[in-house]
Order: C-alpha cells, then structure tokens, then sequence
C-alpha cells in the first residue's frame, strides 16, 4: 500500500474512545474474508450516527472511502493503528500485584495494542518474587533504578484507593510520563504526565443507575 504521508491529525476525546470498537470491527469483517467496507455499515454495526462514523474514519485514513462501495479494510485497519500507536510497542510497569494487577499482568490480549508490562512491583513479602507471564514481581525500592535505566515511561496504578498517591509518586520519582490508573482516587500529578483513570466504581454505577430507569 502507498500512503502518502499527512499532517498530524487531533481527533475529539469522544472519537479516539471510538477507534478501538472500530478497529474491533474492521478486524471481524477481514477474518470473514470482506474486502471493503462501508462508512453507513460500520455506523450500523455499531449503533452510531453515520456522518460521526465519516469523519472519524477520514480524519485518521490516508485513503479516501470510494463511493458505493467504501474503504478498503486493510487500509483502514493500518491507519488506525498507526495513528494509536499500536504499531509501536510500548513497555510498561505496574505497581500492585494484587487480583487486579495479576489479572492484568496474565492478560495477553495487550500485544494486540501495543502494550508489554515488563515487571510489576509490590511490597507484600509473598508477592514479591513471583513470575507471573513472564513478569517478575519486584520490590517497589527497585523501581526507580529499573524503569530509568531501562527508560520506561508508562506506570499502571492497581493498588488500593489508600496507596494510589504513594504510588503515584513513586512512578513520578522513576520518570513515569503517562498513568493508567485503575484506583478510585483522583491522582496528583504534573500536567506535563497523562493521568488515564478508569474508576470501575463509577462505571458500574452510571450502570446501575440506567438499569434502575430502565427497570421503574
């Protein structure tokens, strides 16, 4: 494919939380053997405006949808993980190795995003140690030395809601530039470092409060 090359493009918050559902999709359709697709179908599929799925789709492809037929997947598909980096493996550490921070830790389906946890760090005496695939669960004093010399700029908070501003820190003091954090607790930190929270606590009740309106 020759793609010619295009000025860097900044997508609203709302459609870059759209790309992976996209991505997803894409990646349906080419296992079942399709070749293009179609702006108007993608919106189907996905329960979506179709002029919202038109210019998210053409603000990160190189290749213009062809009438009445669309775009070719595999075109899509390598422009939008270019343009989320899926393309670029990303290491990363975490810090917490308790049931969520294993289950993240077991979870292979992060290659598929360019994501590799390289090591995870915990306190707890019976953790530390620990391999689980393939990650080493480390003494957090080792963190620091690790992620510098190793120049690690991504940190995954899993710790308790009580710890996150400790761990926090403790990224901060290793050179950590982004947080993927999963505690329930607003982070301190300089704007200069992405902060991503997901606070299951507030999924799950935005959850809770649309099924009780839908069950009055």
């Amino acid at each position: 494919m020759n793609q010619q090359k295009r000025n860097p493009v900044i997508v609203s918050v709302q459609a870059l939380q759209r790309m992976p559902y996209y991505l997803q999709l894409l990646k349906e359709h080419k296992q079942a053997g399709d070749i293009v697709i179609s702006a108007k179908t993608i919106a189907t599929e996905l329960r979506l405006n179709d002029v919202q799925v038109r210019k998210d789709l053409a603000a990160v492809s190189s290749i213009k949808g062809k009438p009445n037929t669309g775009f070719e997947i595999q075109d899509l598909i390598d422009n939008m993980e270019d343009y989320l980096g899926y393309n670029n493996v990303m290491d990363a550490v975490l810090i917490g190795a308790g049931s969520l921070g294993k289950a993240l830790i077991s979870y292979k389906g992060f290659e598929n995003y360019g994501l590799n946890i390289v090591a995870a760090f915990d306190n707890e005496v019976g953790t530390t140690g620990d391999v689980i695939n393939g990650c080493r669960i480390r003494p957090v004093s080792e963190m620091e030395e690790f992620c510098k010399r190793l120049r690690i700029h991504i940190g995954i908070i899993t710790v308790p809601a009580q710890s996150a501003q400790a761990a926090c820190d403790n990224l901060l003091a290793s050179g950590i530039l982004a947080i993927w954090n999963f505690a329930p607790v607003h982070l301190n930190a300089p704007e200069n470092v992405l902060v991503q929270n997901e606070n299951m606590a507030a999924s799950l009740a935005m959850l809770s409060r649309k099924l009780k309106e839908m069950t009055r």
